[in-house]
């Protein structure tokens, strides 16, 4: 089913056959894609079409059927618009984040962050820092709630920007952007997320993660799916 991927349009096309995958190597002993890489894949080269590193923007800005976040172990991944209802129905289903945090399964850092989102729709990573008074001294707090946010399937990464000057020019280093997963895909899929019963969502990526990989550890293969 899966080919040997050597440029991006390879990565795509077993991508969505896949439906999901570790976005670097399968350390975890799950699934990634990286196991299919060619010899002419190169990290960090800054090439659009044979670098992985640069795959992740891409297919946010090129692509409208696959999400792309830290889904998988705290770590970045990504899932197709196939079977992003599936860890959305295991992961969160019709929980909201307030009722959430209320019961204690969600940080302060995660609540403020959220709001800001559901305020603003989009909004990059310094800005987020910004406008909700993030301060150095907050990094290691605020970087897990963005990790858990993710995990949570409360919001997710949808391109990257640059910060702009007084002048109105853009300067420095891209800066990734964020919003809410329902702002992520259409409404549609949300809505099919919460007609999935969870455990037969569970039930149905055991089985196809299985198919990818018969040698996934059990263990490993049940972290992947409920994060």
């Amino acid at each position: 089913m899966l080919t040997t991927i050597n440029n991006f349009q390879d990565f795509k096309e077993n991508l969505y056959k896949a439906g999901m995958s570790m976005g670097g190597a399968n350390n975890e002993g799950v699934f990634s894609l990286c196991d299919y890489y060619g010899d002419t894949i190169q990290w960090h080269t800054e090439d659009g079409e044979t670098d992985p590193w640069e795959w992740r923007m891409r297919v946010l800005n090129e692509e409208t059927d696959i999400a792309y976040g830290k889904f998988f172990f705290k770590k970045s991944g990504y899932i197709t618009r196939e079977w992003y209802p599936y860890f959305y129905a295991v992961r969160r289903g019709d929980r909201e984040l307030e009722e959430e945090y209320g019961n204690g399964n969600i940080s302060l850092y995660a609540k403020k962050i959220y709001q800001l989102l559901t305020e603003y729709k989009e909004l990059p990573l310094h800005l987020i820092k910004q406008y909700g008074g993030f301060g150095g001294e907050d990094k290691a707090k605020f970087d897990a709630a963005m990790t858990e946010l993710q995990m949570k399937f409360y919001i997710t990464m949808c391109g990257r920007s640059r910060k702009v000057s007084k002048a109105g020019e853009e300067y420095g280093w891209s800066s990734t952007v964020f919003c809410l997963a329902e702002d992520f895909f259409e409404g549609e899929i949300i809505k099919r997320a919460l007609e999935i019963n969870p455990a037969e969502a569970y039930d149905k990526l055991y089985l196809w993660i299985i198919g990818l990989n018969k040698e996934a550890n059990p263990k490993k293969t049940a972290k992947f799916i409920k994060g």
